[in-house]
């Protein structure tokens, strides 16, 4: 079955259908109406795999989506022009262009956290360049890869565009196929999976990893706007988002102000029965909400719970936690958390903190919180990261 989706999908390719820029507008167009007459079916179905609330499904996911579908339609003469290069001297009178080329029939693998928005945003890329597109949606979040199942095919090309569904096995077969590129975004673990199938065909491939991003809290900080900020981004959609802050970095001077601070705006937040609160998400799955709470309760003898710390199995919530006196043997800082903690690791010496950093290589969000300029570009120049805010937290990702 995924061998013959792959084999319609170069057939329209191969057609020529999805080149002319009329086409690429007219399902940039179609994908925004997807997601904005559908959005009471969006929130529901990510209400029902993570508990999301109703805002933050149509800010973090559907308005990203459509933002980002008017952002390249925008763009499209320009990017598809012929741009005029210089040719050497012995050439004249030559002329020289280059032209930007559909990669062809391109495969993505979306994960559960963000089941629309990592979905469908790099599908509005791909439709934009030309492409035609297979979308594999989480098996992990069953309500929204149904809905995308049954939505794309009404309102995009069903020859170009087409949704499978299912889980490990229809994921392998279909990284048999050799599509002309693949774009993934989940764990490290996978990541090495589609790496290794995609070699297998010279596929070039874009992996958007996780990885434990770092948070710099410095004693210039201003910790009330700090706390309230770190409050919000880390834990929405409970802390499974891959750009959140992983772990913090505070200065020993700031970082019982920041842990009172914090536990100040999460009551505020989400009120002191946060286990009931229902705009409060949950762990999409019992595995997962294992995993955090084993974080939570294996720790070292030095480090408390400062805040939080209760769980309900029945629900998969677990209460916004405060680790206090962490350290780098803490099982919370072998892995990426990606649930609601936040390990806190004092400092004092900015050296200190550069070593705490290199044992997690390349991050893909890093976030500094300080009034200093020196140190500013000291952390910026010292780390490498995908992207970055400073003195706020996920902002940067608005901007395409």
């Amino acid at each position: 079955m995924t061998n013959q989706t792959f084999e319609q999908l170069k057939k329209t390719y191969e057609s020529g259908r999805t080149r002319p820029l009329a086409w690429r507008r007219a399902q940039l167009n179609a994908l925004r109406r997807l997601v904005t007459e559908n959005r009471d079916a969006f929130v529901s179905s990510a209400m029902a795999d993570l508990g999301k609330p109703a805002a933050e499904t149509v800010l973090m996911e559907l308005n990203l989506v459509a933002g980002e579908a008017q952002f390249v339609r925008n763009r499209l003469s320009l990017w598809t022009a012929r741009h005029p290069k210089a040719m050497h001297w012995m050439l004249q009178p030559a002329a020289g262009w280059t032209i930007a080329e559909p990669k062809g029939v391109v495969l993505i693998i979306s994960p559960w956290n963000y089941p629309v928005l990592l979905a469908l945003e790099p599908m509005a890329d791909a439709l934009a360049a030309g492409n035609a597109v297979c979308l594999k949606p989480s098996e992990l979040s069953p309500n929204t890869s149904k809905l995308l199942a049954e939505l794309v095919p009404q309102y995009l090309d069903s020859e170009a565009v087409r949704v499978v569904e299912g889980g490990p096995k229809e994921t392998g077969e279909l990284l048999k196929c050799p599509f002309n590129h693949i774009f993934y975004t989940g764990g490290g673990h996978v990541g090495k999976i589609v790496m290794r199938a995609a070699a297998e065909h010279l596929t070039p491939v874009t992996l958007e990893l996780g990885g434990k991003s770092p948070c710099f809290v410095d004693r210039t900080a201003d910790i009330n706007v700090a706390a309230r900020r770190i409050a919000w981004g880390k834990f929405t959609n409970a802390g499974q988002t891959c750009v959140a802050p992983d772990y913090f970095l505070v200065h020993e001077s700031v970082a019982d102000a920041f842990a009172d601070e914090l536990a100040t705006y999460l009551l505020q937040y989400y009120g002191k029965r946060i286990l009931q609160c229902d705009y409060y998400p949950h762990m999409i799955n019992e595995h997962h909400f294992n995993r955090v709470c084993g974080l939570i309760d294996n720790h070292g003898p030095k480090t408390r719970i400062a805040f939080g710390g209760g769980r309900d199995r029945s629900t998969l919530r677990i209460e916004p936690t405060i680790l206090t006196g962490v350290t780098l043997e803490d099982p919370v800082m072998k892995e990426e958390i990606f649930g609601p903690i936040i390990p806190i690791i004092t400092w004092s010496d900015l050296d200190e903190v550069f070593s705490y950093v290199r044992n997690f290589g390349h991050p893909l969000a890093c976030y500094l919180f300080s009034e200093s300029k020196v140190l500013q570009e000291q952390i910026i120049q010292a780390i490498p990261f995908g992207g970055a805010t400073i003195n706020d937290v996920v902002i940067h990702l608005a901007n395409n």
